[in-house]
């Protein structure tokens, strides 16, 4: 569940003024008129000591406001929805999932940064701007104590995102790469609604806010 977060580090020297208003402008630009987008993803995990600990692949779907879907298909399945009112986690190995409530504990995370439809200065810091090998990279923090990560970095090519970089509280690294970028690209709203397979354990409660997450609420 990394892309919902899901190294221990240094925090960054306080970043001047200029900086950071270049940063809030810089994502902020990305997210104006934002509706959507697909793509597709790899994915690197790094441990604490900066070793490859895993590898993986898949598509995303995003659909403004508070609907996305992670479909990760190499080297296993898992599939990670928000359908308005709840986050859904299933994992086919071990035929499980799990249920959770859209809730402002998710606000500040960078999934929701993408999907969501709060001001990006409520929920995140800027704390750094750098440009690398033609990748420009904005740094925030969230304002919430209560998230899974310390920090998530995107790294924009002209106007497509490119990368996004995260830093967990156990000290991991993940770094996710995107390719085949389209925004605002028309998008079955079905792909945002999750059926639990026959057979699989469910670990939550599905039913709480039903109507709310029902095609088409909240908009």
């Amino acid at each position: 569940m990394v892309a919902l977060a899901v190294a221990v580090v240094t925090p960054s020297p306080a970043a001047a003024p200029s900086e950071v208003a270049e940063g809030y402008q810089r994502v902020e630009r990305f997210l104006r008129g934002l509706e959507g987008l697909e793509a597709d993803f790899h994915q690197v995990l790094h441990d604490r000591a900066g070793q490859t600990a895993d590898e993986s692949s898949g598509t995303l779907a995003i659909r403004r406001p508070n609907r996305f879907r992670w479909d990760y298909r190499d080297p296993y399945e898992q599939v990670i929805v928000a359908d308005g009112a709840r986050v859904w986690l299933y994992d086919a190995d071990l035929e499980q999932v799990t249920v959770r409530k859209l809730d402002e504990s998710l606000s500040a995370t960078p999934a929701m940064l993408l999907s969501g439809e709060g001001n990006l200065s409520d929920n995140f810091t800027v704390v750094e701007t750098s440009r690398e090998a033609g990748v420009e990279w904005v740094r925030m923090e969230p304002k919430r104590a209560d998230t899974d990560f310390r920090w998530v970095r995107l790294g924009f090519q002209g106007e497509e995102l490119r990368y996004m970089q995260l830093a967990d509280k156990l000290g991991q690294t993940t770094t996710l790469e995107f390719s085949n970028f389209q925004r605002n690209p028309v998008i079955d709203p079905a792909r945002f609604t999750f059926t639990v397979p026959p057979g699989a354990d469910v670990i939550g409660e599905p039913r709480a806010d039903a109507d709310a997450a029902a095609p088409g609420a909240g908009r």
